[in-house]
């Protein structure tokens, strides 16, 4: 018969690790979560070489750029300063301008927390983690988007700003979607919109859907790139990866990639100047 002590490294490698262990002085951190036993047990991983990548490289998100980093600058002197949602099109910058600013203020003791959509239920829990911690951290979940009924919704919004606790002073909630209301929007909700007294009621679900969203103090939105402006970045990453030379058959590959994935975005570019600098080398 097994003994307890035996019993216990059998299940070790299903444990978290001890809190003690956790390097705070780690730029950013990501929630991990395991099943043990039946019971779901979540911590924070540090992760010591995070994605870095600098505010100057991202290209034709200049208002958006200025807005964040002011936004991140006041949180970091410890004023005041308001969550934020990143939407639009896809590969336009949104996850790497969050990136971006970490880059820029973890020197002066910001700190990342990635969060998956799925873990959102675990949020409250995550913030009174933090919370007594002297650093400043932005709890940042990626491509966020919900189907009706989801947990994480119901979470999400209550640390935004609907619980009864007040929002810890040294988190902020940092979030990128493709959808401006991070809900599923029906035809058949607008054909409820209301007219009272001239004014317009828009239906009950519309009002749920839009309450999550205005939750974000600041809402920083996305485009698809121009030609000019995909060229632009495509030249800006090639001239990164060492590849200062520009002429009409490099502008010509380029596009014939973005042709191919039918898209022309900041992330496009970038695949593309990788690729031409890689076969270069």
């Amino acid at each position: 018969m097994l003994n307890l002590e035996s019993l216990l490294k059998r299940f070790e490698h299903l444990l978290p690790p001890p809190h003690a262990e956790l390097d705070w002085s780690a730029p950013a951190f990501r929630w991990r979560k395991k099943v043990a036993l039946g019971t779901s047990v979540g911590w924070l991983e540090a992760i010591h070489q995070p994605h870095r990548i600098r505010l100057d490289d991202l290209q034709n998100v200049g208002p958006q750029k200025a807005e964040i980093e002011r936004n991140t600058r006041q949180f970091v002197q410890g004023r005041l300063a308001n969550n934020v949602l990143l939407t639009g099109a896809r590969g336009t910058g949104k996850s790497s301008l969050v990136k971006a600013v970490l880059h820029q203020f973890a020197a002066q003791g910001l700190r990342l927390v990635e969060v998956d959509k799925d873990d959102l239920c675990d949020l409250a829990d995550i913030v009174a983690l933090l919370a007594p911690r002297p650093e400043r951290f932005i709890v940042f979940c990626d491509d966020l988007s919900f189907e009706e009924g989801e947990g994480g919704y119901k979470a999400l919004k209550s640390v935004l700003d609907g619980s009864v606790a007040a929002q810890s002073s040294n988190v902020l909630i940092y979030a990128t979607s493709n959808r401006r209301h991070l809900l599923p929007e029906y035809f058949d909700e607008n054909l409820k919109t209301r007219h009272v007294d001239g004014e317009i009621h828009p239906a009950d679900a519309v009002e749920e859907k839009i309450s999550l969203s205005e939750r974000f103090g600041l809402w920083l939105s996305f485009y698809p790139f121009s030609q000019d402006e995909y060229l632009a970045a495509a030249r800006h990453w090639l001239a990164e990866f060492g590849l200062r030379h520009w002429d009409e058959t490099l502008e010509r590959e380029a596009l014939n990639w973005a042709l191919g994935r039918g898209s022309r975005s900041g992330r496009v570019a970038w695949q593309f100047a990788r690729d031409r600098a890689g076969r270069q080398g």
